[in-house]
């Protein structure tokens, strides 16, 4: 089905649960995996050769939807997306994809791309570094939630709260305990 068939409300929500569902398997994908060490076909190598023959000079990082859906782009990409009809399968799939690769599907940030395009692009992201910004924001803030034993912080105080949000009151002496005396 391509992008330009008039869709039922049913099947187009199906579609895009879909999609959303495909955006966040990817995204902690890339959050929990080095990008750079990412496989997502089996001929990676070949979109991402062919990917860069036709477009040297575009830049990966931040899209523009006239990158990707412009009247003059739809005629570029064309001949290279036809390239994968056979190889990838439902390779003119509508498929989400990020404008800018450091930031998350946000509905500013998101546009719907044939998937071949979507492979193409994050495939060029993964192997020229643009995605570790994802992985590493992650790896940061798992180290700090680490560093803090995982506890919240109290907004006022900035004391570390225990598991109970707060820790319990003793009944004996009327002190808190924290969440290890328990």
């Amino acid at each position: 089905m391509g992008i330009g068939t008039i869709l039922k409300p049913g099947i187009l929500m199906s579609w895009a649960m879909r999609a959303m569902q495909h955006a966040e398997v990817y995204h902690n994908l890339i959050s929990s995996v080095d990008p750079q060490f990412l496989k997502l076909t089996e001929v990676d190598d070949d979109i991402y050769s062919e990917f860069r023959k036709h477009f040297e000079t575009l830049r990966v990082d931040v899209l523009s939807p006239e990158d990707l859906q412009s009247i003059s782009a739809k005629q570029k990409w064309r001949p290279f997306c036809l390239k994968f009809d056979g190889v990838i399968e439902h390779f003119n799939c509508g498929t989400l994809l990020r404008l800018d690769c450091s930031l998350g599907y946000t509905e500013e940030n998101t546009i719907v791309v044939p998937r071949i395009k979507f492979f193409a692009i994050e495939i060029a992201r993964n192997r020229e570094g643009y995605n570790k910004v994802v992985y590493t924001a992650v790896q940061d803030e798992e180290k700090d939630n680490g560093a803090n034993g995982g506890g919240e912080k109290d907004a006022d105080s900035g004391e570390e709260k225990g598991a109970n949000g707060g820790g319990e009151k003793d009944t004996d002496s009327g002190e808190e305990k924290g969440a290890n005396e328990m």
